[in-house]
């Protein structure tokens, strides 16, 4: 499937550049290779995913190829 969201290979130097910002904010990083956009979604569109999300236990990434 194109536009699939992938983790990036990424060298030691630019993992350690990564862990340390997780560190400094306190946060966990995923790197994506490129190919996806996140969508902008509306008030409404926003509150039938939160919706699903609580039904569902899971955080959901909405986005599409480009």
């Amino acid at each position: 499937m194109a536009g699939q969201l992938k983790i990036a290979k990424l060298d030691q130097g630019s993992l350690d550049k990564i862990r340390e910002m997780e560190k400094e904010m306190g946060v966990h990083i995923m790197a994506l290779e490129p190919g996806v956009k996140f969508t902008v979604l509306t008030p409404e569109q926003l509150a039938e995913v939160e919706t699903l999300e609580k039904e569902l236990e899971v955080t959901l990434l909405i986005y599409e190829p480009v």
